[in-house]
C-alpha cells in the first residue's frame, strides 16, 4: 500500500529519532571492569582498589591462561566475560584535541565535536609552558567526559615529540619544532596537563610520547618509514633525538612511550633491547607501558625481513621490552613463540603486567567511572565557551609576524573594502591539520576578517596545489585592485604535507608564487601575506618585495584560526609568536633528507641541520618573530664572569689541561647561578614577549653554535618593565654531548645571549 508523502516523512523522522535515542542510550554506558553490582567479580583480588596496582595486576595475571594473556598484548583487547573484563580499545589520539583517528574514540549526537586546538607546531611558537599544560588539561577534561558516556578510551597516543630535523618532513606539523629543549618543555607541559589526577600515582588519562626514536622520514622520493634505517651517531642520538623522550619520561612521568617503524643503526626500534629495556625502562625508569606504532612488529618481519619467522619477531619484540602491539601480530604469534621455546611465559607476564598497572592507575578496574574522580564530567564539559576561547587564544599566541612595513595593525574603521584572496582564505578543515577530531565549530579566515570589515573573496586557485588549470588570476587581481587592503592566505594542506608524504620542494606549491606576485602588484592598498602551513617555505621573493607590506605564519591554527588571524591583523592582539623551526632556502633541498647528521661537515659542504648547527643562509631563523611594540633587555644583576668547577683532589684535569670535564659527580652539586633580566616594553602598545636565553659554548666536541637554555613569556603594558629570572645549572645547561654520547661540561668561554644582549663567562677548574 502506498504511503502519503507526509506519513513517509513522519516515519523517517521517527526512525531517525529512534536511532539517535538508541545510540545515545548505548553511548551513556562507559566501559569498565570490576562492576560492584556483581558480587563474584567484585571479590577478585584485582578488583580491590585499596591494594597496590602491582599486587592487583599480579592477581589478575595469575588467573589467566596463556591463550588469554596474549589477548592483552594488543590494542584491541578482547573481552574476558568469566572475569568480568570488557573489551577495551587502547588506541585513541589527542594530538591537539580529542580525535576521531584511532578506533577508541568516536563522536555521536551526544558529543558531536570537541575543542580543536592549533597543530602543536603553532602552539609551540607561543613559547608558553603554561599554555602547553592548560591545553592538556582541557583535552583530558573533554576526553574524560566522553569516556563517561562510552565514547572514548583512557589511553591517548599523544604527543608527537620527534625533532623537526628536516623542513620537508610531512609530520613536522605534529611536533613542537626543531629544538630539543622547547620540545622537552612542550612534552612535559602537555603530558602533565593530560595525566595529572591530583592524587598519588593515579592518572586522569594516559599519554604517550612518540615515536621513539630518530623518526622523521615518512615517504621521501620513495624512501619509506617502514624500511628506512636511520644511521645516527651516538652523539646526535643523545644530543638531539633522545632528550625530549628522556624529559617526557623523567620529568613528565608519561604513562607510555611508542617505538617507531624505522630502524636505528640497523635495528628496528621495537626490537632493540638497548633502546627499550635498557634506556626507557632501565635508565629512565618508565612508569608505564611501551607500545609499538601500529603494525610495527608486522613491519619488522614482513617489510624489513629482520627475523626469519613471525614467532622470532614476536619473541624479539617482547624480550626487547615491548608491552603492547598496536595491531594483531602478537595475538597471532606469541603462543607459538612460547611453545617453540623462543619466549618464556614470564616474558608475556611482564608485558601484560605493565599494561594492567596502567589501567589500574586509570581506574579502569575500579568500577563505574561515573562514581569515581572525574565522574562528574559530562558532555556539557565538552566545547565549553572557555575551552573554545583557549583554542582561539592559543592560535593568537602562536601566530608569528615575520615582516611588517608599517601596514599592521589594520584599522577596521578606515577600511571600506578588503580583498581576501587565496586557496586558504576560506579554509576550514585545513585549519585543524591532521590527527584531528570534529571541531566545536569553524571560524575561517574569511569569516574572521569579514566580522570586522566588508570583504570580497576570490580563491585565486581552486586548491593549494594551484596548478596552471586552477589559477584564476584575473578575478583575483581585479579584487585586489579595487580594495583598500588585500589579505592573501596561501600555503599548504594535507595534500602537500602529511603522514606518509614528505615534500621535495620548499617553494610555495604550484602557481602560488605567481598568484602572490600578481595580486601584490595589482593591489591598490597594502598587501598582507598569510602563510598557513606546518612546515616552512622559501618565500624569499615575498620577504624582499616592496609590494608585500606584511607577512605572517599562522601554522594550522585550529577551529578558531580565522578569528585569531583577524585578532592579530586588526591589533586586538599584539603578536608574540616566535618561529620554532628554521626556514631554509630552496637550495637546501639538495641535501638528502635521509642524511641524519646534525653537525656540518666543511670538507664536503654538508651544512648541518637546525639553528644549532646549520651553517648556510636562512630565509627566517629559529626564534624570529616581530611585535607591534619593541622590547629592551638589560641585566638586572650580572651573572658571574668566571665560574670554578670544584673538582675532587686527584682529578686528572687538575694536573693537565682539559677541554671538558664530566657533567655529573660531586663537583656538580649546587653549581649554578642566576640570570636576572630586566625587560621593558619600550613601545606604545601592550604586548607579550617571549624571552629566549641562548648559550654559545666553546668549540669543543663539535658543540652547537648556540643552544636554547630557557624561555619565559612576560606580558607588559607600554613603558612597563619586569624581571625575568633564569637559573643556570652549570652541569646541565653549560654542558655538551661528546662524540661517545657522554655529557661534558665545556671548559673555557661561554656566551649567554638574549636578543642583542650578550654576557661572557669563563668556566675553569
Amino acid at each position: 500500500m502506498a504511503m502519503s508523502a507526509f506519513s513517509a516523512s513522519a516515519m523517517l523522522v521517527a526512525a531517525v529519532v529512534a536511532a539517535l535515542l538508541c545510540c545515545n542510550a548505548e553511548a551513556q554506558t562507559p566501559v569498565f571492569a570490576c562492576d560492584a553490582s556483581n558480587a563474584t567479580v567484585a571479590s577478585y583480588g584485582f578488583c580491590n582498589a585499596s591494594a597496590s596496582a602491582a599486587a592487583r595486576a599480579a592477581d589478575l595475571v595469575s588467573r589467566l591462561t596463556l591463550a588469554e594473556k596474549v589477548g592483552f598484548l594488543v590494542d584491541k583487547q578482547a573481552a574476558l566475560p568469566r572475569l568480568g573484563i570488557p573489551a577495551y580499545e587502547w588506541w585513541s589520539e589527542a594530538l591537539h584535541g580529542v580525535s576521531y583517528v584511532g578506533p577508541g574514540t568516536r563522536f555521536s549526537p551526544l558529543v558531536p565535536g570537541a575543542t580543536s586546538f592549533p597543530q602543536p607546531i603553532l602552539t609551540a611558537a607561543s613559547f608558553n609552558v603554561t599554555l602547553f599544560r592548560a591545553i592538556g588539561e582541557v583535552v583530558s577534561n573533554e576526553a574524560r567526559a566522553m569516556h563517561n558516556v562510552g565514547l572514548a578510551g583512557l589511553t591517548f597516543w599523544s604527543p608527537n615529540i620527534n625533532i623537526f630535523r628536516d623542513p620537508r618532513w610531512g609530520r613536522g606539523q605534529e611536533t613542537p619544532g626543531e629544538d630539543p629543549l622547547l620540545t622537552s618543555k612542550y612534552a612535559v607541559g602537555y603530558v602533565t596537563g593530560l595525566q595529572d589526577a591530583g592524587a598519588g600515582d593515579s592518572l586522569k588519562v594516559a599519554a604517550c610520547c612518540k615515536h621513539y626514536t630518530a623518526y622523521d622520514v615518512d615517504n621521501w622520493k620513495g624512501v619509506e618509514r617502514y624500511t628506512f634505517n636511520a644511521v645516527v651517531s651516538q652523539q646526535d642520538l643523545d644530543d638531539t633525538f633522545q632528550p625530549p623522550f628522556k624529559s617526557c619520561v623523567i620529568d613528565g612521568n608519561v604513562a607510555s612511550v611508542m617505538c617507531s617503524y624505522n630502524q636505528v643503526n640497523g635495528k628496528p626500534t621495537c626490537a632493540d633491547k638497548d633502546l627499550l629495556s635498557g634506556v626507557i625502562r632501565g635508565d629512565w625508569k618508565l612508569n608505564g607501558y611501551i607500545s609499538s606504532d601500529c603494525d610495527s612488529v608486522d613491519v619488522l618481519y614482513n617489510n624489513q625481513h629482520y627475523t626469519k619467522t613471525p614467532e622470532d619477531a614476536a619473541a624479539i619484540s617482547i624480550k626487547a621490552g615491548l608491552d603492547l602491539n598496536c595491531g594483531n601480530f602478537l595475538a597471532q604469534h606469541t603462543v607459538a613463540a612460547v611453545n617453540a621455546g623462543k619466549l618464556s611465559e614470564s616474558d608475556v607476564d611482564r608485558a601484560i603486567t605493565n599494561n594492567f598497572i596502567t589501567l589500574m592507575r586509570l581506574g579502569f578496574f575500579n568500577g563505574d567511572p561515573r562514581k569515581l574522580p572525574f565522574g562528574n564530567l559530562t558532555p556539557k564539559d565538552v566545547c565549553t565557551s572557555a575551552n573554545q576561547e583557549l583554542a582561539r587564544e592559543t592560535a593568537r599566541q602562536g601566530i608569528v609576524l615575520l615582516k611588517n612595513k608599517g601596514a599592521l595593525p589594520l584599522s577596521a574603521k578606515s577600511i571600506k573594502s578588503m580583498a581576501v584572496i587565496g586557496p586558504n582564505a576560506n579554509a576550514s578543515f585545513t585549519m585543524i591539520g591532521n590527527y584531528e577530531g570534529t571541531p566545536c565549530k569553524y571560524t575561517t579566515p574569511l569569516q574572521g576578517l569579514g566580522a570586522n570589515v566588508a570583504t570580497v573573496y576570490q580563491p585565486g586557485c581552486t586548491n593549494v596545489g594551484c596548478s596552471g588549470n586552477s589559477l584564476q588570476l584575473d578575478a583575483a587581481t581585479k579584487a585586489a585592485a579595487s580594495a583598500d587592503v588585500t589579505v592573501l592566505v596561501v600555503g599548504a594542506d594535507q595534500s602537500i604535507e602529511r603522514e606518509s608524504l614528505d615534500r621535495t620542494s620548499l617553494l610555495l606549491p604550484g602557481q602560488q608564487p605567481q598568484l602572490v606576485s600578481a595580486v601584490a602588484n595589482a593591489s591598490r592598498g597594502p598587501c598582507i601575506l598569510v602563510i598557513m602551513s606546518g612546515g616552512p617555505f622559501d618565500i624569499s621573493f615575498a620577504k624582499a618585495s616592496d609590494k608585500i607590506a606584511a607577512i605572517l605564519w599562522v601554522g594550522y591554527p585550529g577551529e578558531a584560526g580565522g578569528a585569531a588571524i583577524a585578532d592579530v591583523l586588526f591589533g586586538y592582539h599584539n603578536p608574540s609568536g616566535r618561529l620554532p623551526v628554521t626556514w631554509y632556502p630552496e637550495s637546501f633541498t639538495k641535501v638528502p633528507m635521509t642524511d641524519m647528521r646534525m653537525r656540518p661537515d666543511n670538507s664536503t659542504g654538508y651544512p648541518g641541520r637546525t639553528y644549532r648547527f646549520y651553517t648556510g643562509e636562512t630565509v627566517y631563523a629559529f626564534g624570529d618573530g616581530l611585535s607591534y611594540t619593541s622590547f629592551a633587555h638589560e641585566l638586572a644583576s650580572a651573572p658571574p664572569k668566571q665560574v670554578a668547577v670544584p673538582l675532587a683532589q686527584g682529578h686528572a684535569c687538575l694536573a693537565e689541561e682539559c677541554a671538558s670535564v664530566e657533567a655529573e659527580g660531586e663537583h656538580c652539586e649546587g653549581l649554578a647561578f642566576d640570570v636576572h633580566l630586566r625587560v621593558q616594553n619600550a613601545g606604545e602598545t601592550a604586548g607579550a614577549h617571549a624571552v629566549l636565553l641562548f648559550s654559545s659554548p666553546p668549540s669543543v666536541h663539535n658543540a652547537p653554535a648556540k643552544r636554547l637554555l630557557g624561555f619565559e613569556k612576560v606580558r607588559l603594558e607600554p613603558g612597563q618593565a619586569g624581571v625575568v629570572a633564569f637559573k643556570v645549572d652549570v652541569c646541565k645547561d653549560l654542558s655538551v654531548v661528546d662524540e661517545l654520547g657522554n655529557r661534558k661540561v665545556a671548559l673555557g668561554s661561554h656566551t649567554l645571549h638574549v636578543g642583542d644582549l650578550k654576557h661572557m663567562l669563563s668556566l675553569k677548574v
